[in-house]
């Protein structure tokens, strides 16, 4: 590979670090609310492209062209979920949590979920689940840097893959949840502009979209149908609405992402975040599936589709703009990687082991915790990632419907029903996670004509529904609850009252708010 591919690729690196330095020197890891969630200082657009390039991972540069590759532009169902996908979690559910996780003094998502539903149980469940399934996702973008390093710069795989872990554990560390938003903005944009140049150079050689369409029909017309190749998705509406969910509202329940609601500066920033993540989207999102449905004219004997575009790009682009669409493939990667990373060693650290194993441990200590607990995944996930497990889209696929199945419905009723109570919480995480597990382990897919997401989330939601208002009488949802969720409500500041009773109401386990009593919940 070239080496202005190579010096592209290492500027790159450089500015990544530059930022996560710049977020310790901000502050970012001093205190647990500084490591965990930036001071509660992320603005709209951050947020908004912090959400994105999390949501998206390297996914969208793997599995997403190696499915448009495969299936041709049956792909584009997710396309289409996803590209609503930021909105909607912001609208639905994202102003009313920042109000009420503040309100709760709650600094972690599963810690959220237990000032909701009051339950050590709640807490256990969803953070033993969530640290494993993270674990999953994690081995995904880990397994997708390798790769595409060692492609780009032909060293072996394990090299590859030891530099991509180094460099996100490196700013990571430095920085915490600032560094990990801040670096989440910035490859969000190289992200764009890497992909639309790809897309672009692609149409380009092709000779358009018509012509490309042309092509491809003269080899495959099935390529060009929504059914997917041979048809082989006709009619499997199941299916379909499965694809559509995973993206569009699944996001609502991964812990890792919800985690951006908490993080913004005050609840008003959702609406303007909802705005910057739909238009980011709409440029983004269609392009990668596009490139690998190209591919196919392109590349017509490739061996391994999830590197269509990797291989697109070497093919047809400029080494120095080579080495830019790179960065952008790795900044996927890293961007969801470095916010799996945080999310596991923070849960597992906070709502784990402060939980339940030292519940007097400090401030400096849950910090140093977390960051050994992210060393270690980060050491087993490279362990793992060497042998090289499923592929990209496959663990992807599986970790997000678990995700999206165990926790969409205790996520939304948290803020929008008060009579989810906390055996309704819990019965519908252990039904919704089971369904999908074992929808996907026992292959029911082919049999039944329907997602495992689909399922999962259909389930946990019945669940939540009848439990709940089966045991009102034995579980009612405590009276200062449903006063935060009326005030989670309402457009305007966070009374001081709600504010200040937050350590004292909801037990010693909920950290104190730094600006809570300066003005930090106004909503304007």
């Amino acid at each position: 590979m070239s080496g202005t591919v190579i010096f592209v690729l290492v500027l790159y690196y450089m500015v990544v670090l530059g930022i996560g330095y710049w977020a310790m020197q901000k502050g970012g890891g001093e205190d647990l609310e500084g490591y965990l969630l930036g001071g509660r200082k992320i603005g709209p657009m951050a947020t908004a492209l912090t959400l994105q390039s999390t949501s998206m991972s390297g996914y969208m540069f793997l599995g997403a062209g190696g499915l448009g590759y495969l299936q041709g532009y049956w792909a584009l169902w997710f396309a289409a979920g996803d590209i609503g996908g930021g909105v909607l979690n912001l609208s639905i559910i994202g102003r009313r949590m920042r109000k009420l996780s503040q309100m709760m003094g709650a600094l972690t998502s599963i810690e959220y979920l237990e000032k909701r539903y009051p339950s050590a149980a709640i807490r256990l469940y969803a953070g033993v689940l969530t640290v494993f399934l993270l674990g999953f996702y994690v081995l995904a973008q880990l397994i997708a840097g390798g790769k595409g390093l060692a492609i780009v710069t032909g060293i072996p795989y394990p090299m590859a893959l030891a530099i991509s872990v180094g460099i996100i554990l490196i700013y990571t560390f430095m920085g915490g949840y600032l560094a990990v938003a801040y670096t989440d903005f910035f490859q969000s944009l190289v992200m764009l502009i890497g992909v639309l140049w790809i897309l672009i150079a692609a149409l380009s050689e092709l000779g358009g979209l018509t012509a490309a369409n042309d092509a491809i029909s003269s080899i495959d017309p099935t390529l060009l149908s929504v059914w997917g190749k041979d048809l082989g998705f006709y009619g499997q509406w199941g299916v379909v609405a499965g694809a559509l969910l995973i993206f569009s509202i699944g996001p609502m329940g991964w812990p890792h992402v919800v985690t951006r609601h908490m993080a913004m500066a005050r609840p008003a920033t959702a609406r303007r975040a909802g705005l910057w993540a739909t238009t980011w989207n709409l440029f983004f999102v269609p392009a990668p599936y596009v490139v690998g449905i190209l591919a196919i004219l392109i590349l017509p004997d490739l061996a391994d589709p999830e590197l269509a575009i990797f291989e697109v790009a070497g093919q047809l682009l400029p080494a120095a703009v080579t080495g830019l669409v790179m960065a952008a493939i790795m900044a996927a990667i890293m961007s969801t990687a470095d916010s799996l990373l945080l999310q596991t060693g923070s849960i597992a650290s906070r709502d784990v082991y402060e939980r339940f194993i030292n519940p007097n441990a400090t401030e400096r200590q849950m910090v140093m915790v977390s960051r050994g607990l992210v060393l270690a995944i980060a050491v087993i996930g490279y362990a793992v990632a060497l042998v090289e497990p499923p592929s990209v889209f496959s663990i992807v696929i599986f970790a997000t419907s678990m995700l999206g199945s165990a926790f969409l419905p205790a996520y939304f009723c948290a803020v929008w029903w008060r009579k989810a109570n906390t055996p309704g919480a819990l019965a519908s995480m252990i039904v919704g996670s089971s369904v999908a597990f074992f929808w996907e382990y026992l292959s029911l897919v082919e049999t039944t004509q329907l997602a495992p997401m689909l399922t999962g989330v259909l389930s946990s939601t019945i669940t939540m529904v009848v439990v709940s208002l089966t045991t009102q009488k034995i579980a009612p949802v405590p009276a200062f609850i449903n006063e935060m969720m009326n005030e989670a409500a309402n457009i305007g500041p966070i009374p001081k009252k709600l504010l200040a009773a937050t350590d004292t109401s909801l037990g010693p386990e909920a950290a104190a708010i730094d600006d809570a009593v300066n003005g930090g919940g106004r909503d304007d």
